[in-house]
């Protein structure tokens, strides 16, 4: 391909200055035309670093003209900083200036400084100004890093060049932020901006320039690098044997790959815009040449800037490990220590003893990692090993993967007490695990193009085993404190780490990502020579990785045959411990804003129950009569615990069904009779809020005479209230009641709290519900930003629960405000009525189930009232 050039006067010529009409106005004239030119050469094939450079230079003459024209004095300098300054401007960026005056002339020179300012402002040009003496500058610069990095970055564009070199020679290393302080407070740094994107470059949404293997990563090395070196370009670093040629070059493709990326988020979004939005992806991959009417497109163009940032984050912490033994240990008396023949350390970093040690011993490629969880005291490894590990991959290949010896490496490496997820992140970053594992370098950089997964699918996987490592962990103890004594009870957690290794590694491949995997998983536990056993409980538990997730939000867990069934799938409790850790490993690592109190109770819930199933053995199944009396006998005991006299239950518990206490618990029980038993029928409604439950979510029980479009009520006003609904158990009694259980979250995911919001919802719900035949006004909230770029279709599907003689009804369309009351509408208006609900939402996705019956709280057989339902929440949740 012909690269084209940039013909500068096209870009810009005096003449384009010259004519009537206002300054600003030309000068605005000349800024666009000359962008629209820049557009057309990036467009024909011209080098994204031309563009760029070429920008800066437009604006440079433009600035020029409009200095000569309102100051035009030698006791000025007018100076480019920041990005400017290093001649990086796209289209929206700030054009960054100092106005570098001498304190003497400081009065003299205020008119014409704030009528250039505002001369720049009526342009329209983006600026960002200071207005500094030298003494300012170093004041300024000695104060805040950053200022002093920008001053570093400074250039002249016109003025009093005396001036300029004076500012830099002051704010230079030799007075201010010696290179030892400025690398130390450029990692720190570095450090603070990673952690605000959880140390991933494998964010959804990235932000090309501030992201973790973003520009700003490259932009630190070159700081680093002129503060120390002097160097003006990275180019510099491979003078300085820093950088080899084919790393500044992969470091330059990187670089002109984000360059491209800011670019079009710019052009596309008409402003400064560093994140790659689900909004742009399509549009910015479509620029990149990546077309398709699926995801597709998107998917492969955020593939290809996945491994671009995973390069340039390797390449980064390579060279600030150099620069780290340049700078602050070369004055540092070395401390050198053997491990092994093979391996040393150096100043706490280990490395190797020679540069032949790969080649002589391929499976040191693996030690390397083990040697570091074994040792304490190692900070990391020398950038020139970790260099020669990346030059050595190629050594990994089919005889390595088949080596005993690599394979009990391997091993070693899952079976070590502390930092399992930690090395096994460090060998993805340098190559090493992919190399190892195939399968894995399948799915590096995979993305899935929705809302419920927020990271990579590589990402995830490693995300998952880190969470199964931190469940034994003292500091995560209350956050997971059953998978603390779940961990303590699995004899070999590396089983637990290769099902976590391989529970997604088939996605992207077609097919059910879950079967494909096990096979994957179990021909690997037989390569590393594991038991049958052990490979066969790998493989089951990758293949059934969802079995806990689905039953535990999508079925009725209070129902003893859902718990008999789920036990007799599980097995056994080995089985059932390995399951549970994966799946609250995996919902944590999928999107840790899935994972709340709720989600904790309701898994840990069916753990207990599953666990008491096992425990009185499949052939002694959970009796219902046996449950329902025994649930009983232990509400009453909490009624009558510390009364005056014994209350008689039995008036109110005869007219409740058997669900009732297969589906609340012995403490909700005694909380919903003592309550009922103490209110007249006067003063209902009985509207009873608990802020935390046994369930992780606050409880909201209703207790009045039953009408149709009770739950339509309730549902809108829990909208209203802006309450997440995570679960709805609606019952009736035989004499007319109903009793209507709904959990709630606030949309923070926490329970509620406070005197004052549990006043105001109790307040509203007893208000609407005294009003049942008035409509309640119309849900109007502001939607996602996210959601808007998901198409999700609606769909209402329907199937027979035979044994309680119901309908369930399965809605799954695009989450938006007012979901759940538009369901209950289209319920009353139907004619059907909610026995129970089960709230799930993935993301963008919400799948609801309800069961359901008519009126008259029968199975409902007539196709036209379920072709209403259909049609009528169609028609709510498929408006955009």
């Amino acid at each position: 391909m012909t690269l084209v050039s940039i013909d500068k006067t096209l870009l810009f010529d005096k003449t384009m200055l010259a004519g009537g009409g206002a300054p600003a106005n030309r000068f605005r004239d000349a800024l666009q035309r000359g962008g629209d030119y820049l557009d057309q050469c990036l467009a024909d094939g011209a080098p994204i670093r031309d563009v760029i450079y070429q920008r800066a230079w437009l604006v440079d003459q433009l600035l020029r003209h409009a200095w000569q024209a309102h100051i035009d004095n030698d006791a000025m300098a007018l100076v480019a900083t920041g990005g400017y300054g290093r001649k990086d401007l796209l289209p929206h960026s700030d054009v960054d200036l100092l106005l570098l005056l001498n304190a003497r002339a400081q009065q003299r020179l205020k008119p014409g400084i704030e009528a250039f300012l505002a001369f720049l402002w009526d342009t329209g040009l983006e600026v960002g100004h200071s207005v500094r003496t030298v003494k300012d500058c170093v004041r300024e610069a000695k104060a805040d890093i950053t200022i002093a990095t920008n001053l570093m970055e400074a250039r002249l564009i016109t003025g009093n060049g005396q001036l300029f070199d004076a500012m830099l020679d002051r704010t230079g290393p030799a007075n201010i932020w010696p290179s030892r302080k400025f690398f130390a407070a450029k990692w720190e740094e570095q450090q603070a901006r990673h952690r605000k994107f959880h140390d991933s470059e494998y964010n959804l949404e990235p932000n090309v320039k501030e992201g973790p293997g973003g520009l700003r990563d490259i932009q630190t090395i070159g700081w680093v690098a002129k503060r120390h070196f002097g160097a003006e370009r990275l180019r510099e670093l491979v003078k300085h044997r820093f950088l080899t040629q084919a790393e500044y070059d992969s470091l330059t493709r990187g670089n002109n790959f984000l360059w491209q990326a800011r670019y079009a988020l710019h052009r596309v979004c008409g402003r400064r815009e560093d994140r790659l939005l689900f909004d742009h992806q399509k549009t910015v991959a479509a620029r990149f040449g990546y077309r398709a009417e699926d995801n597709s497109g998107v998917e492969q163009f955020m593939k290809t800037y996945y491994q671009t940032v995973k390069e340039i984050s390797r390449l980064n912490e390579m060279l600030l490990q150099h620069f780290q033994e340049e700078i602050i240990y070369s004055r540092r008396r070395e401390k050198l220590r053997p491990l092994n023949k093979r391996f040393r350390t150096r100043n706490d970093f280990i490395e190797t003893t020679n540069r032949q040690v790969f080649k002589r011993h391929p499976l040191a490629l693996l030690e390397i990692f083990l040697l570091l969880q074994q040792n304490r005291k190692l900070r990391g490894v020398r950038a020139s090993t970790v260099r020669l590990i990346r030059e050595s991959l190629h050594l990994i290949d089919a005889d390595f993967r088949r080596d005993l010896g690599s394979q009990t490496l391997f091993l070693e490496i899952i079976r070590q007490p502390r930092w399992v997820g930690h090395e096994l992140r460090r060998m993805h970053k340098y190559g090493v695990l992919g190399a190892y594992m195939p399968e894995f370098a399948q799915v590096e950089g995979l993305m899935q193009f929705d809302l419920f997964h927020v990271y990579t699918v590589d990402e995830h996987i490693l995300f998952v085993i880190r969470n199964m490592r931190w469940f034994g962990l003292d500091a995560y103890r209350q956050k997971f404190p059953l998978c603390r004594q779940v961990l303590e009870q699995a004899p070999k957690q590396e089983l637990l780490y290769l099902a976590g290794m391989f529970h997604d590694l088939a996605k992207g491949r077609g097919g059910d990502h879950s079967s494909l995997g096990a096979t994957d998983a179990l021909a690997f536990c037989k390569r590393h020579h594991l038991s049958e056993y052990d490979g066969q409980l790998v493989a089951w538990l990758v293949e059934h990785h969802l079995l806990m997730s689905k039953t535990a939000q999508r079925e009725d867990i209070s129902d003893p045959e859902v718990i008999n069934r789920f036990a007799r799938k599980v097995g056994d409790i080995i089985h059932l411990n390995y399951l549970y850790l994966l799946t609250v490993a995996d919902i944590n690592g999928t999107n840790p804003a899935l994972w709340n109190s709720w989600k904790d109770s309701l898994f840990a819930n069916l753990y207990h129950t599953t666990l008491g199933a096992l425990r009185r053995g499949l052939e002694n199944p959970i009796n219902k009569a046996e449950r329902i009396t025994d649930t009983k006998t232990r509400a009453r005991a909490i009624i009558n615990d510390g009364a005056r006299r014994e209350f008689d239950t039995e008036p109110i518990w005869s007219q409740f069904s058997e669900d009732y206490f297969l589906r609340y618990s012995a403490t909700e029980i005694a909380w919903h009779s003592a309550s009922i038993m103490k209110t007249s029928e006067q003063r209902l409604p009985l509207i009873l809020l608990r802020e935390e439950t046994e369930r992780g979510a606050t409880a909201l029980f209703i207790y009045m005479r039953d009408h149709d479009n009770i739950f339509s009520h309730i549902s809108q006003t829990l909208d209203l209230l802006n309450l997440n609904v995570v679960d709805a158990r609606v019952m009736n009694s035989t004499h007319g009641y109903t009793l209507d259980t709904f959990s709630v979250l606030e949309k923070s995911g926490a329970v509620v709290t406070g005197r004052t919001r549990k006043k105001e919802i109790t307040d509203t719900l007893r208000h609407n519900l005294t009003s049942l035949n008035r409509p309640l006004k119309r849900i109007n909230r502001i939607r996602s930003r996210r959601l808007q770029h998901f198409s999700v279709p609606v769909r209402v599907d329907f199937s027979i629960d035979a044994k309680n003689a119901r309908n369930i009804m399965e809605v799954s369309a695009k989450d938006r405000p007012g979901f759940l009351s538009a369901v209950g509408l289209a319920l009353e208006h139907c004619g059907a009525r909610v026995q129970s609900a089960k709230i799930a939402t993935y993301g963008e996705r919400v799948e609801d189930l309800f069961y359901i019956t008519d009126r008259n709280n029968q199975l409902i057989t007539d196709e036209a009232k379920l072709k209403c339902l259909s049609d009528t929440i169609t028609a709510s949740l498929g408006i955009a």
